[in-house]
């Protein structure tokens, strides 16, 4: 089992969702996060004064998933986040220990 971390633009959201699902991923967690990376932060005008904005809004996803659909998965959002321009974002995959379905206590796979 992988746990796969997504950064993506906030803009692409549903696009990746939707591509999630065509590939039957039937679960996910979104959060809204802020960074940076290379694309660091830009500058914006308020009241006539200049700042810089060093952490730029972003989305997060987290998808547990099965060995294997992992690849399909990663190729989604990819394909549906990119947009070819600095700051698409990043795709992390990590290995899942172990996963517990709280209401019935599954785990593991089934879990999933």
């Amino acid at each position: 089992m992988k746990l796969i971390n997504a950064i993506i633009k906030p803009f692409k959201l549903d696009d990746v969702r939707e591509a999630l699902a065509e590939v039957g991923v039937d679960g996910l967690t979104v959060s809204e996060v802020k960074g940076f990376g290379r694309q660091k932060g830009h500058t914006e005008l308020y009241r006539g004064a200049e700042y810089q904005v060093d952490f730029l809004p972003k989305i997060k996803l987290e998808i547990a998933a099965h060995n294997e659909n992992v690849d399909e998965i990663i190729e989604a959002i990819s394909k549906a986040a990119q947009t070819g321009k600095i700051g698409d974002g990043k795709i992390f995959v990590y290995d899942l220990q172990q996963v517990v379905r709280i209401r019935t206590g599954e785990m593991d796979a089934e879990a999933i």
